[in-house]
């Protein structure tokens, strides 16, 4: 199992509100969160949600809201930079986003999501782009997405200290084709269940911190949770899974397409695009308000 952090918390604090019902009151500074921490909430039979996230000032607000982790994902080279695949994003980008999002919720275990060929040609390479995830970019894991053949650098990077998010079912790096919209579903046949369950178990045992579970059926995750000990994240994986993340621009309806396990809680694409229709107004008719600076009288 991967060294997990000494220091010990709660996945879900409390944030309570102001009086006013704005942003919540000034506390006592949150207990960061971690691998330990998660892992105890699940013995508990406790759920976990997580986020993906790019900016401080996000990061910033989710950490209000009590979400207690953070994944800076390569779909920022989707969401942010516009690619139609995340194999774009360029680790160096990767490492200044993480660092920015522990920056702005410095409680928040946060998960720094290694790029297209930040790992796959070169072992050593890998664990040195996985340290400097931890070193630069103040990650507090790394996530690689992966199946049983990585089995020997993930016990390497375990090895090294390095705690690893092993990202398997499907995986978006993989993708050739059209992106999102032409993955197919892992665990569709008892034989595709049982290979996903096996590489699992590989990747648990050969030091994985946490396994992360994208677009499978229910009977994957399962299965999975029965065979594993360590905390599932599913990404459309079902149910069953201890933890859940969705990327924050579906959550917050802000992308014109979503998978169909990603279902928005928010229109916030509209609430931009109608705050700005109102700037333009207000730009063209000079409604600007009072302006706010004036000259030092007697000058």
């Amino acid at each position: 199992m991967s060294t997990l952090r000494t220091r010990e918390s709660s996945t879900q604090p409390e944030q309570p509100a102001s009086a006013s019902g704005g942003q919540p009151a000034e506390t006592a500074p949150r207990k960061p969160v971690t691998l330990r921490g998660i892992a105890r909430s699940v013995e508990r039979g406790e759920k976990f949600a997580c986020l993906t996230c790019y900016d401080a000032t996000t990061a910033k607000w989710l950490e209000r809201a009590g979400v207690p982790v953070l994944l800076v994902g390569d779909s920022a080279g989707q969401v942010i930079l516009g690619y139609e695949q995340p194999i774009h994003v360029p680790l160096e980008f990767m490492l200044q986003l993480t660092a920015a999002v522990k920056r702005g919720a410095p409680s928040c275990m946060v998960m720094g999501d290694m790029p297209f060929m930040s790992y796959q040609a070169d072992d050593a390479e890998a664990v040195r782009n996985a340290g400097r995830f931890l070193t630069e970019g103040h990650a507090d894991v790394v996530k690689l997405e992966v199946d049983e053949r990585y089995a020997d650098l993930i016990s390497t990077m375990d090895r090294a200290g390095i705690p690893v998010v092993a990202h398997i079912g499907w995986r978006p790096q993989r993708a050739r084709h059209g992106g999102v919209r032409t993955a197919l579903v892992a665990g569709r046949t008892n034989k595709e269940v049982d290979h996903l369950v096996t590489q699992a178990v590989r990747l648990q045992d050969s030091g994985a911190a946490m396994l992360l579970v994208e677009q499978c059926t229910a009977e994957v995750t399962e299965r999975i949770v029965e065979k594993t000990s360590i905390p599932v994240i599913g990404c459309g994986g079902g149910p069953a899974c201890h933890g859940q993340i969705v990327v924050l621009q579906d959550l917050l309806g802000m992308t014109d397409w979503q998978p169909s396990f990603a279902k928005p809680l928010a229109s916030l694409g509209e609430a931009v695009s109608d705050a700005a229709t109102r700037w333009i107004e207000n730009v063209r008719t000079s409604n600007l308000g009072e302006h706010p600076y004036r000259m030092k009288e007697g000058t």
